[in-house]
């Protein structure tokens, strides 16, 4: 009887020979992918419905703080719009538009005082901050007390723009319903050199 040696060398023939992937392995692995990236594209697609929306910006109303061609996210469960929010809603003519809140509900808002800067409850705003710099806070006087359930909104650029006061002799006096809010605007992400979120302006925790 020969008596093999404990430590004999392992040959290759000694090698367990490798398994041919199963065919059925392979097929369920592409189905869990393409299902992977079937949930992926709703998700997508529901942040796009129910959170998350793009706005594009349609002309220089909003300069400097947005220029034309800007595209930027906007939160559409962001709740109730405060005073400084930059806005998308329905526009006085059926279109998506986008300004910054200056005057909520119950406020009275005025232009101008002696320095000619807008006040808000009597507060004057340090419009520094947002204003266009070659512009200034108003070039038509008003004294408007904002509805409840409506906002006074207004363009940074504005000599360039039609905002609450050009739509004064339209429903709400030129306010627009809160309703009509798509969301707010948080940040720039096109191009790619304006990256960037949009703050709200600390004059305007004066007002709170």
């Amino acid at each position: 009887m020969t008596v093999e040696p404990e430590n004999r060398p392992v040959t290759p023939e000694d090698e367990p020979s490798p398994q041919p992937e199963k065919k059925g392995s392979k097929r369920k692995s592409l189905i869990e992918s393409a299902l992977l990236l079937l949930g992926g594209v709703l998700v997508a697609l529901l942040l796009r419905l129910i959170v998350l929306d793009s706005f594009a910006i349609p002309s220089e109303s909003m300069e400097n703080t947005l220029i034309n061609g800007d595209r930027v996210f906007v939160n559409k469960l962001s709740g109730t719009p405060d005073r400084g929010d930059v806005v998308v809603f329905k526009g006085w003519d059926g279109e998506d538009t986008i300004k910054r809140v200056i005057a909520v509900g119950g406020d009275t808002v005025k232009c101008c005082d002696a320095q000619g800067r807008i006040t808000v409850n009597g507060v004057p705003l340090d419009e520094k901050a947002y204003l266009h710099p070659d512009d200034f806070p108003s070039g038509e006087k008003f004294e408007k007390v904002v509805p409840k359930g409506r906002l006074w909104v207004m363009g940074d650029h504005r000599s360039a723009s039609a905002d609450s006061r050009t739509h004064e002799e339209q429903e709400g006096e030129g306010t627009i319903s809160e309703k009509a809010v798509i969301g707010r605007a948080f940040a720039i992400y096109w191009p790619f050199s304006r990256v960037g979120l949009l703050s709200t302006s600390e004059t305007f925790t004066k007002l709170r």
